[in-house]
């Protein structure tokens, strides 16, 4: 076992994380849903939504037979919503192709839908012991900074370099531990700011820290302009009903949630008179609604009706529902359409 393995592993029986909730009667399950939900965002913010996902999804049957709808349900707020619908998806493909239990290679696994091969190396190393490299953003940016890695770790070149010592560095021992403790390191020590070099275990000898050049490495991707996308909505709105919501299709942003429907160029009114054959009693423009994803921003104008009485005909839209705060049904709903929705209902008289 080399140095860097070594010095880690030490460490990580005395400062590493040990009790997480998917640490805890740990399945190749369990792990694999932590670390979908983990690509991207923070274990503080997973850990409520893993803990409420696995009580209702227990298994992966139970997974495969729930309707997208009740995924998305209890997935909402975490954001990346496609990780869901391939999380969903690889279910049933477990389910119907693997007798319900996740492939232990990786071959297979990177073939499930929403698994690459940093997740799927976690997967094996963490589940079953095997011994995979990974590269999540975590060990990329450890990696990045111990060994001096120039230019941005999403360049081909690059990432083919980490990878490379990601493999080199994996022990052919204690893999699962290992694995948790590099990822470990990269979340509560080697941070992105302020990193805390004085209690790494491997500080002696790297690079960055020799060199003071912790906030350079790794390098930044290069800057380009932010597309700007905006989208006008109709927030439809009865005194019986409740507020009109339209499920969004399952490609493109917040695919397969709850959103308000689009107008495109119609006028509002004109909208609501063929769509819903109804007329309108107030019809008033709410406050933007600017939303940051990725790779764009997105600007919603929302525009309030209230309907002048029920609406005299509705389409037969299996795409559309009548929402109305404390309905019986999990709803798969994007952040700013849920903050919207609360707000529509906490104010008697529409929006303030």
């Amino acid at each position: 076992m080399g140095a860097f393995a070594s010095r880690l592993l030490d460490w990580f029986e005395r400062h590493g994380r040990h009790d997480l909730p998917w640490q805890r009667n740990a399945t190749p399950y369990s792990i694999w849903v932590s670390e979908i939900m983990l690509q991207q965002t923070q274990v503080a913010t997973v850990i409520p939504y893993f803990e409420r996902f696995m009580t209702r999804f227990p298994s992966v049957i139970d997974l495969a037979d729930a309707a997208q709808d009740d995924v998305l349900g209890y997935w909402s707020g975490l954001g990346y919503y496609a990780r869901a619908r391939n999380l969903h998806r690889a279910a049933r493909i477990v389910v119907d192709e693997h007798g319900g239990e996740l492939p232990a290679d990786t071959a297979a696994l990177v073939e499930l839908p929403g698994i690459g091969r940093s997740t799927a190396g976690a997967i094996v190393s963490l589940a079953h012991g095997g011994r995979e490299a990974i590269l999540d953003g975590n060990v990329k940016r450890v990696l990045t900074r111990f060994h001096g890695i120039e230019g941005w770790p999403g360049n081909t070149a690059v990432l083919n370099r980490l990878w490379k010592l990601s493999d080199q560095h994996t022990p052919t021992a204690r893999v699962a531990a290992y694995t948790q403790a590099i990822m470990d390191l990269g979340a509560t020590v080697c941070t992105r700011a302020r990193p805390a070099c004085q209690q790494c275990p491997v500080g002696e000898n790297c690079v960055a820290a020799r060199s003071g050049r912790q906030s350079e490495l790794p390098s930044p991707r290069p800057r380009r302009m932010r597309p700007r996308r905006e989208v006008r909505v109709v927030v439809v709105k009865d005194g019986i009903n409740g507020v009109l919501l339209e499920r969004r299709p399952e490609a493109g942003v917040w695919g397969g949630l709850y959103s308000f429907p689009e107008l495109g160029d119609e006028e509002a009114t004109a909208w609501c008179a063929r769509a819903l054959n109804a007329s309108v009693g107030v019809s008033r423009e709410l406050p933007r609604i600017d939303h940051a994803f990725t790779h764009f921003d997105l600007a919603i104008a929302p525009t309030l009706l209230e309907l002048d009485g029920e609406p005299m005909s509705v389409m037969d839209r299996p795409d559309w529902l009548w929402y109305k705060p404390g309905m019986q049904t999990s709803l798969g709903l994007a952040a700013p359409i849920a903050a919207l929705l609360k707000t529509i209902h906490e104010n008697e008289g529409g929006v303030e």
